[in-house]
């Protein structure tokens, strides 16, 4: 054997191998992508990104299409949340189990023949091609959650619809097929009854509360929407979970009024009447946020539903390029002989004749071209024209913000605080789309004054919970300089104290990051304006701060000399002889006079005031929650000889009374009573 006969056979034999692909079998494997394909395997992308986090997703999209039915409809909102364990006697450390969760509004209901296409379709809406105010916009949300389910657990969505009062109700379950992104429907069938029967027989309490007219009755649910969805998910409280979104739903919404019935794991004969008990309480202080027993109820704040918004067109500057030669190829084929003249006016908004004839001019055609004729190049003028002119900014009818006196009613209702203060912003314009940026914050009272501040944050009226880093509310928050308003903070760090920030942006498009709508991004002229709100807000919590501390300061002054009063009037009287009580009499005028400024009343601003603080729009002040300075309390005096009482000061005018004004004084006042009870305690401190 030769030395290359031996190499050759120590070398291992190399399996054979298939013959290269060329372009012909390439072709041959490629196809066509579904959308619902293409989500299944990257449902992170929508928020499922674990059990826990997939149950709150799929609670966040049917609470969102509520809200929006009813407000859309004009109904005040009712709506129920319930989660139930399917899996009671699972281990405790399971990762995951399996539950239904069911959502029931009050809304208009959908048609029969929709059904499919809103729960079975990822990508379809009504949403998303108008320029309006909405929390939905994409098409994917509750669809994506019928979809995780069916993945999790092979069970099909469960509806019941009624979309006209007296009629019967749409009982359907259906299963969207991924590779078609459409649904199959299972079961369809047409019932009497809305709510289903089921949920008020869930135990003893919701059949007492179904008997009281007070849960789930046809009479409080004319019409509405339920959605049942079995899926693989963690029920579990605390940051980002279900408990808090619909807290800070309730407080972005105090319009509505959601009861949320959280699973629970005990036999019904061992089961109290936790409903029923909650809703006793909730009857007792209407608008306070409860939990009883586990069942959280978030009462209507208040009676008026937000202004209706009208749809806009886009605006000259917000679109592009191509944009542009799309919509002028839309238009020829829509209007045939369209002419340019007419489509600037007629797909665009703030665009007067005077405005489309010159446009016109600039690009060199006349106002009766047609707007099939108008070559690329020509649209390129055209754009440039748009971005040259000085156009008004876009109407802001389209925005329904929350207001400053629902964004204190909604922080009485979640956060027991000493201080509220709120703000509204103008509107603004990024990309040529109006955008309008709320802000509000609570201080002191039971916040836990050595943790950094907590930030909530909201787009339309939604929260948002998850990547709060990437979030340009959060980058306004820690680039605002706090240390101007009498807070602590560390460089480049939230501010250190009892302080809850609140910041909401509404628009008719929110520049999320993801698809699962989890973070604001990062526009200069968004982030702007969320610094001008929170200065202002920090302005009036400053000022109230220093002139409080200052006030504290001058009362334990006072203190001090009316400890001591009493004794040195004795000892005058000892040594010259003068009446004790008119030597007394006279250094206590002496020490009001000079700690005069702890009598004071402060407007929001910080400066005295000759009427109620109270009386102040975008401030709310609880006297009884301020706590002394440092958690001291003050000095006791020493006994004097019939010391007199404070002088009150006088109001020189009554002020001009405001309904909406005395409920929130009202509400305040509960909020500054109220402390844990027995069966019943508030929801606010747990959260915040």
């Amino acid at each position: 054997m030769t030395a290359k006969e031996a190499v050759a056979m120590a070398e291992p034999r190399r399996k054979k191998t298939a013959p290269r692909a060329d372009a012909e079998s390439m072709a041959a494997r490629q196809r066509d992508i579904s959308v619902s394909e293409f989500f299944a395997k990257n449902r992170h992308l929508l928020g499922f990104d674990n059990p826990r986090k997939a149950m709150l997703t799929t609670v966040k999209e049917a609470v969102d299409n509520s809200l929006d039915a009813c407000e859309e409809a004009g109904i005040l909102p009712e709506i129920a949340v319930i989660v139930e364990d399917l899996e009671p006697g699972r281990p405790a450390t399971a990762k995951s189990s399996r539950y239904r969760v069911t959502i029931v509004d009050n809304g208009p209901g959908i048609v029969r023949k929709q059904v499919e296409n809103i729960f079975g379709r990822l990508l379809y809406g009504s949403k998303f091609h108008r320029l309006k105010m909405s929390r939905g916009q994409q098409g994917i949300g509750i669809s994506a959650a019928g979809m995780y389910g069916l993945i999790t657990t092979g069970r099909p969505m469960e509806i019941f619809t009624k979309p006209k009062a007296g009629q019967p109700t749409h009982h359907i379950e259906l299963a969207m097929n991924t590779k078609t992104n459409r649904a199959e429907v299972t079961f369809d069938k047409e019932v009497k009854e809305f709510p289903p029967r089921r949920f008020r027989e869930l135990s003893s309490g919701t059949r007492a509360l179904a008997e009281q007219g007070g849960f789930l009755t046809e009479a409080a649910f004319p019409t509405g929407t339920s959605v049942s969805i079995e899926l693989d998910g963690k029920y579990q409280k605390g940051r980002g979970s279900v408990d808090e979104f619909l807290e800070l739903t309730a407080i972005a919404n105090p319009h509505a009024r959601i009861v949320f019935v959280p699973p629970s794991r005990v036999t019904e004969d061992e089961e109290p009447d936790v409903l029923a008990a909650a809703e006793a309480t909730a009857a007792a202080k209407a608008t306070v946020t409860t939990e009883t027993n586990g069942v959280i109820v978030f009462p209507r704040g208040v009676q008026e539903l937000p202004p209706e918004t009208q749809e806009i067109q886009p605006h000259p500057k917000g679109i592009e390029l191509g944009i542009l030669l799309q919509m002028l190829k839309d238009y020829e084929l829509a209007e045939k002989g369209g002419t340019l003249y007419s489509f600037l006016q007629d797909r665009f908004c703030r665009v007067s004749a005077a405005t489309a004839s010159s446009m016109c001019e600039a690009i060199g055609v006349t106002s009766r071209t047609k707007a099939g004729a108008i070559e690329p190049p020509q649209a390129e003028k055209l754009y440039k024209v748009f971005q040259e002119s000085k156009l008004a900014p876009p109407p802001t009818d389209c925005l329904a913000p929350i207001g400053v006196r629902q964004l204190l009613a909604g922080m009485l209702k979640g956060v027991r605080a000493e201080f509220y203060a709120a703000s509204s912003r103008s509107a603004e314009v990024y990309r040529g789309r109006p955008f309008q940026i709320e802000a509000a914050m609570a201080f002191g009272g039971e916040l836990p004054g050595d943790e950094p501040a907590r930030v909530i944050r909201f787009a339309n009226r939604v929260p948002l919970l998850f990547q709060q880093s990437a979030c340009s509310s959060f980058k306004a928050v820690t680039e605002t300089a706090w240390k101007n308003y009498a807070l602590q903070q560390p460089r480049g760090s939230l501010p250190v104290g009892p302080l809850v920030i609140m910041i909401h942006m509404a628009s008719v498009w929110v520049p999320f990051t993801s698809e699962s709508k989890e973070a604001i991004a990062d526009y200069d002229e968004i982030r702007k304006e969320m610094k001008l709100a929170l200065m202002e807000c920090g302005r009036k919590l400053g000022a109230y701060l220093r002139k409080r501390q200052r006030m504290r300061r001058e009362g334990e002054r006072r203190d001090v000399f009316e400890r001591y009063i009493g004794e040195i009037a004795k000892a005058i009287n000892d040594i010259t002889g003068e009446d004790a009580r008119k030597v007394y009499d006279a250094l206590l005028k002496q020490a009001k006079a000079r700690t005069a400024v702890a009598d004071q009343v402060l407007d929001e601003d910080g400066k005295v005031m000759k009427d109620d603080p109270a009386e102040v729009e975008g401030v709310i002040v609880v006297p009884e929650a301020i706590a002394p300075v440092g958690g001291a309390p003050a000095a006791a005096a020493a006994p004097a000889p019939e010391p007199e009482a404070p002088a009150r000061r006088r109001k020189k005018r009554e002020p001009k009374p405001d309904p909406a004004r005395a409920e929130l004084r009202a509400r305040a006042a509960k909020a500054a009573a109220r402390g844990p009870s027995r069966g019943g305690k508030s929801a606010g401190p747990d959260l915040f």
